[in-house]
């Protein structure tokens, strides 16, 4: 009786991590963007969804999407990297790290 009392939590704990899944990796990438009237140019680093880590055209297409809702036009993806390029990419994106 002990014994399976002690069982329960282990199997509990089991059960909620197979439906968990593994946890997702994520990516970022790094941009240009621009505005007109007056030109007003930025670097930025946005986190992107997994669905767009392993093409350039689905993170252009997201980065595109979201950046338009602050007035923005996309010049150029840049680069899609891993949480480990974030450091040295934070001061040169400024106010526009992770913003969007």
């Amino acid at each position: 009786m002990l014994r399976a009392m002690m069982l329960r939590p282990i199997l509990a704990c089991l059960v909620l991590a197979a439906l968990s899944g593994p946890a997702a990796a994520s990516c970022y990438a790094d941009y240009k963007a621009k505005q007109d009237n007056p030109l007003r140019l930025h670097y930025g680093v946005i986190e992107l969804p997994d669905a767009a880590c392993n093409s350039r055209d689905a993170a252009t297409r997201e980065i595109d999407r979201r950046i338009r809702r602050g007035g923005w036009q996309l010049l150029n993806v840049m680069s899609i990297f891993g949480a480990s390029g974030l450091g040295e990419r934070k001061a040169s994106a400024g106010g526009y790290f992770l913003k969007y």
